[in-house]
């Protein structure tokens, strides 16, 4: 099946780093077949995420939930705050987070040290939704890894991009189609059969 990727930029910084990365491994995807777009906070600037029984009306909050409806699996990026993820990205995830469900994510980040504790909060906010996580992720430093074109620098790094961007799109579309089959099935020994309507 094709796939179709969303990519989301957790910074509120123009022209962010965060951005960039997610525009190497988009590209990355495309070249393996998959469907992609991105979207970028800084850009649709989302209220505070309240429990509400409506959503605000809101055009960045519109075009965000139609880009996650399309999506078949994501691909995540923050900047390392303190070891956390960015607060803008977290609202983002409360909005949606109830069709993360049967798809799969991959998570970069932006980070002098690792960033290994900022994937680890995302993975754990994405199996509370149910969805599916990739196993490793990208983790860049800004300032380093980055040339004047805004591309990644290191052929090792590169090389993780595009192998992250391959098993995003070919294992995304493997587990989207079984849960699509597993939503249209009766069977009630299937993680999906809690989604059917």
């Amino acid at each position: 099946m094709s796939i179709n990727i969303l990519a989301v930029s957790g910074s509120m910084r123009e022209q962010s780093h965060s951005a960039h990365l997610c525009r190497i491994v988009l590209d990355e995807c495309q070249f393996f077949g998959a469907h992609t777009r991105l979207l970028d906070l800084a850009e649709l600037d989302l209220p505070m995420f309240r429990s509400f029984d409506t959503m605000p009306d809101h055009d960045g909050l519109r075009h965000a939930q139609e880009s996650v409806q399309w999506a078949d699996a994501f691909f995540l990026v923050s900047p390392d705050y303190h070891g956390s993820i960015s607060g803008a990205l977290k609202n983002f995830m409360d909005y949606h987070w109830s069709v993360y469900a049967g798809k799969l994510f991959g998570y970069g980040c932006i980070s002098h040290e690792k960033g290994l504790t900022v994937m680890d909060q995302m993975r754990t906010a994405i199996r509370q939704c149910y969805g599916w996580s990739m196993p490793y992720g990208i983790s860049v430093c800004g300032k380093d890894d980055f040339d004047e074109n805004n591309r990644l620098s290191e052929p090792l790094l590169h090389q993780r991009a595009r192998m992250l961007a391959r098993d995003l799109t070919h294992y995304g579309a493997l587990l989207r189609k079984q849960f699509l089959q597993d939503l249209r099935s009766d069977s009630p020994n299937s993680f999906a059969a809690r989604y059917r309507k």
